[in-house]
């Protein structure tokens, strides 16, 4: 089903850009204009002042909701806001129905300090498979676009994710120990040992997204929402790179996953990651 959506019986990819069409329209409409613009009721605290909501965050996904809905009929969104609202949303991740897993503003906090690094995210999945990704930095232009099975594409062009020189140094961008149980913080407290250098992530899709460029050399996250994820799993191993939980299986969307997980430039560097997290944990 997914398949002939995207592609068709003549293996055309026009609705690959119909997404993609879409994805820039609602970002158009309700978060370029807010952008450097918000006023102070359009910004409200979820769970704490580091999680926050704003009116882009809201009507960007309503209007991706209507969009990609329409696109492909039968499907559903599981979107942040709307997860926000009815945890039970997130239930249809596990459904038989395709779904669309949006986030319609990664980063929020930088969106909300006026800064560059957020973007949209979009992932197609049915039965706990990622099948295509979006991921849209407005500011920055940059628009990533990733098919199971067919590689990833920044701006139209191939991108790979390499693998580091050797014996360099990793980059390495992880969740802030702060946030976390004291298992989590102790694993990813690992990642701070010779060899490597850890910083706290911005926005996850961008940083997926450098990971898939090359520019940077792998994740440490310890939250598994889907939003924040699957968009930027896919590019990466699109892009030749790897991921793992920290029991050595794939990060799953629907949940349950052993934390922290990683998403790598190639096997090796995952393998890396991996140690150190267990040797902090």
């Amino acid at each position: 089903m997914i398949d002939d959506f995207l592609y068709g019986t003549a293996g055309h990819a026009g609705p690959l850009a119909e997404v993609e069409a879409a994805v820039r329209a609602a970002a158009a409409a309700e978060i370029v204009p807010r952008h450097r613009s918000l006023a102070a009721h359009e910004i409200i605290e979820k769970s704490g002042p580091h999680d926050l909501v704003t009116a882009a965050d809201r009507l960007a996904e309503e209007h991706l909701t209507a969009a990609l809905t329409a696109l492909l009929p039968g499907s559903v969104v599981v979107g942040e806001e709307a997860v926000h609202a009815d945890p039970a949303v997130y239930d249809a991740l596990g459904g038989d129905a395709p779904v669309w897993i949006v986030d319609p503003v990664d980063g929020t906090r930088q969106f909300v300090r006026g800064e560059a690094g957020f973007c949209t995210l979009v992932a197609l999945a049915r039965h706990g498979e990622i099948h295509a990704s979006w991921t849209y930095a407005p500011v920055l232009d940059e628009m990533a676009v990733a098919v199971r099975g067919r590689g990833a594409t920044l701006n139209g062009a191939p991108i790979r994710s390499g693998a580091p020189a050797p014996g360099a140094v990793l980059e390495v961008a992880m969740s802030h120990p702060d946030y976390t149980t004291d298992d989590q913080k102790r694993a990813l407290l690992g990642l701070r040992t010779e060899g490597i250098a850890a910083r706290p992530c911005g926005s996850a899709g961008l940083e997926y997204l450098a990971v898939a460029r090359g520019d940077l050399d792998a994740t440490a996250f310890n939250w598994e929402y889907a939003w924040d994820h699957a968009a930027g799993l896919l590019l990466v191993t699109e892009a030749g790179g790897a991921q793992s939980t920290l029991s050595g299986v794939p990060y799953r969307i629907a949940g349950g996953n052993d934390l922290p997980f990683t998403a790598a430039r190639d096997e090796a560097t995952a393998r890396r990651v991996l140690a150190a997290l267990r040797s902090g944990g």
